[in-house]
């Protein structure tokens, strides 16, 4: 009988001993699922959800690559979905990339592999590649919205607002503003795939935006290319353009303007060079306009073929203007240095405002689709 007393006291310390070292040595693991380790994705893209649970108190995910972007719910409990969005391959080249999920420490890698598309989804002349591009989708890859969400602004890594009073140049009238106006109202928005930059009234102020893509560094000749739907009013004068990265003095270092138009001449956009020896002060300037019907309100592409040889600039694939270097120096091609690429909507000025303006237009939105630099392989 003693000996089976000894026997039970012993088992239980044995137990409550191994309890002990079970609960100071063992670390909680938390482990991750997902109904999906890797997508497939033709070269039209699609959108695919993925259930997601861990045995964590929450989660979270981001891509590595910029075409990836990602929808997420119930990240603050255990179960939860995972939207991935894959957008048409717009290259010749397959393209992967990768989704984290995280929960904790843990990690899970979900793999992405897309086809290439039979044909690249975009012109350019042969022997052009791209070189840079804005989509306008908010995926940049840095800091996206709580939720994996794309975010709404520029990415401040290719992009600078111009922050300038009204009668800054051209007597125009707006206030150029960085994202948004005193009230909070947006100017900039990244929203269904596009930039929209507004003009509107706020407090008696027009204010709008104007955007410049790599100010410090620009492109030194190739072929760029813009898909843009302009505002419609008697007012409003929207640009796509260029001007020199070492500015010093205008025209003596040029403007390459690939696309203008101004409200109260609807339809009709131009291209224009300036420098000094032509620039519209002196009625020299090399310019020239063309009918784009339902340029205010549809979606057209503006383009500019730029070398050492020649610029021209195109309107849905047909040529606008056309302008040879004649050798004749710098006053007259002073377009062998770095440009950048701006997108304004002004409002009013000597040009946009020259047969007055109509207020009832605000807010005026131009929309760019999409901006892509080819250059020489």
């Amino acid at each position: 009988m003693l000996n089976t007393f000894l026997l039970s006291l012993a088992v239980a310390l044995w137990g409550c001993g191994g309890s002990d070292d079970n609960d100071e040595t063992q670390p909680v693991t938390v482990s991750i699922t997902v109904s999906q380790e890797s997508i497939s994705a033709s070269a039209d893209g699609g959108t695919y959800t993925i259930n997601v649970s861990t045995t964590g108190k929450e989660w979270g995910a981001y891509a590595d690559q910029d075409f990836i972007s990602l929808e997420t719910k119930n990240t603050v409990a255990q179960a939860g979905t995972l939207t991935v969005r894959v957008p048409a391959n717009p290259t010749t080249s397959t393209r992967t990339g990768a989704v984290t999920v995280m929960s904790g420490v843990a990690r899970k890698t979900i793999s992405i592999t897309q086809e290439a598309a039979a044909q690249a989804a975009y012109y350019a002349p042969e022997g052009y590649s791209l070189v840079w591009h804005d989509e306008f989708d908010g995926n940049y890859g840095y800091a996206p919205n709580e939720n994996g969400v794309p975010r709404t602004e520029l990415n401040p890594n290719d992009w600078t607002h111009e922050v300038k009073s009204s009668d800054w140049v051209n007597h125009e009238l707006q206030n150029y503003v960085d994202h948004k106006t005193p009230d909070g109202k947006l100017v900039t928005e990244l929203r269904d795939g596009k930039l929209h930059i507004t003009a509107l009234k706020e407090n008696g102020k027009i204010y709008s935006g104007r955007v410049y893509a790599k100010v410090k560094e620009g492109w030194k000749y190739g072929y760029i290319e813009a898909s843009i739907k302009l505002p419609k009013g008697k007012g409003t004068w929207p640009a796509f353009w260029m001007m020199p990265v070492n500015f010093r003095s205008w025209p003596a270092d040029g403007e390459i303007d690939i696309m203008e138009e101004v409200g109260y001449h609807p339809n009709y956009v131009s291209s224009s060079l300036h420098a000094n020896a032509h620039v519209h002060s002196n009625n020299t300037q090399v310019t020239h306009e063309m009918k784009c019907p339902g340029a205010e309100g549809e979606f057209h592409t503006y383009a500019m073929l730029w070398t050492h040889d020649n610029i021209t600039t195109y309107v849905d694939g047909e040529v606008q203007l056309s302008y040879s270097n004649r050798g004749l120096g710098r006053d007259d091609w002073p377009y062998d240095d770095p440009f950048y690429i701006i997108f304004n909507l002004a409002w009013g000025g000597d040009w946009g405002g020259a047969q007055g303006v109509d207020e009832s237009a605000l807010p005026a939105t131009m929309a760019v689709d999409y901006i892509r630099v080819f250059q020489k392989k």
